[in-house]
C-alpha cells in the first residue's frame, strides 16, 4: 500500500450514495482532483461474499472504491427471471458500507438507457458460444451495459469474478478492443465450505436442490483431479463430470465444456490453458461454475 493509499484509507468516510450520473461524475471529479485512484465493482445487487471478496481486492488496488447495484433488463431474455431477480437493497447497502465502499451507484433504468437510446456494444467470436448460444442476446447487454458504467465512473481498476469467467473474458476483450485506459482484474471464485460457488441465484434453491446443487463444483473436481494425474482429452473430462452428475437427478445439464481459456475455441486435446465450463439447472436456479487450468 503506498503512502497515498494509506492517507486515503484514514480518510475514509461514510458510503456516499448517489443515483444521477450527474452526482456520480462530481463525485468522480473530487476523487481525481485530490489524486485519488478508484476501483470499480460493478454489480447487479443480492450483495454476498463473492462480491464482497471483490471489495477488499479493490481496496488494496485504489485508493478509493466505487461500486454500483444495477440488474441490467438489457442482459435478461424474455422467459428470465429479470422480475423475480433478488434486490435486498437495503441489506446491500449495509454491506458495501461495512465492507468500505466510498461511494455506491445506484442508478434507475433512464440513467443507464436514457429516452432514445439506440446503440449496443457486440464483442464477436466470444460471445455465441457457451453462455451466448444458452441465452442469445445476453452478452450484447453486458457488453453495453458495461461500457456504458466504465464511461460514467471512468475507473483505474476494473474488479470483475471468475466465477462469470466467459464475462470476464468478453469484458476484457471489448476493454483491448476499445482501447479504455483501465485495467481489468479478476478475484477467485467464493465458495461455500462444501465447494458450491457462491451466486445471488443460490436463493432460488430449495434445501433439496441446495444439495443436489453441489454436483457442479465435485463435476469441475473430478475433472481437476484427472488433470493434474495427466489426463489430456477433453472429451474423457466431459464425461467424468457427468459421471459426477448422475449421482444427483435434479441436476439438469446445460452445457459441459473443455475450451481454449482466451478464445473459448474447444480443444479436444488439453496442450495449454483451458477453461472447464459448466451450466445446469437445479430446480428454479440456472447455475454456472468453472476451472481454469494450466498444464505446469
Amino acid at each position: 500500500m503506498t503512502a497515498r493509499t494509506r492517507g486515503a484509507a484514514g480518510r475514509r468516510g461514510a458510503m456516499r450514495r448517489v443515483t444521477a450520473v450527474r452526482d456520480l461524475r462530481e463525485a468522480r471529479a473530487a476523487f481525481r482532483r485530490r489524486g485519488e485512484s478508484v476501483a470499480f465493482v460493478p454489480t447487479m445487487g443480492a450483495i454476498h461474499e463473492g462480491h464482497l471478496s471483490l471489495v477488499r481486492l479493490a481496496r488494496r488496488s485504489a485508493d478509493r472504491v466505487v461500486a454500483s447495484i444495477f440488474v441490467n433488463p438489457l442482459q435478461f431474455g424474455p422467459h428470465e427471471d429479470f422480475r423475480r431477480y433478488p434486490r435486498p437493497i437495503r441489506r446491500d447497502r449495509a454491506r458495501f458500507a461495512e465492507a468500505g465502499v466510498d461511494l455506491l451507484w445506484e442508478p434507475r433504468v433512464e440513467d443507464v438507457y436514457p429516452p432514445g437510446d439506440r446503440t449496443r456494444v457486440r464483442v464477436e467470436g466470444l460471445t455465441e458460444v457457451l453462455e451466448g448460444a444458452s441465452r442469445p442476446g445476453h452478452f450484447d447487454g453486458v457488453t453495453t451495459v458495461v461500457a456504458r458504467l466504465l464511461h460514467a465512473v471512468q475507473p483505474d481498476v476494473l474488479w470483475l469474478g471468475q466465477k462469470d469467467a466467459q464475462q470476464a473474458i468478453v469484458i476484457e476483450r471489448m476493454c483491448a478492443d476499445l482501447l479504455v485506459p483501465i485495467a481489468v482484474r479478476r478475484g477467485p471464485t467464493v465458495r461455500e465450505g462444501d465447494g458450491l460457488a457462491l451466486s445471488s441465484r443460490n436463493a432460488y434453491l430449495g434445501e433439496r436442490e441446495r444439495q443436489h446443487a453441489v454436483a457442479l463444483s465435485q463435476g469441475l473436481s473430478s475433472a481437476r483431479v484427472l488433470l493434474e494425474r495427466g489426463e489430456r482429452s477433453a472429451a474423457k473430462l466431459v464425461a467424468a463430470i457427468r459421471r459426477e452428475w448422475a449421482g444427483y437427478p435434479l441436476v439438469r445439464e446445460d452445457y459441459v465444456a473443455v475450451v481454449d481459456a482466451t478464445t473459448l475455441e474447444p480443444v479436444g486435446r488439453v496442450r495449454g490453458r483451458v477453461l472447464v465450463a459448466v451450466a445446469a439447472r437445479v430446480g428454479p436456479a440456472r447455475l454456472i461454475d468453472n476451472l481454469e487450468w494450466s498444464p505446469r
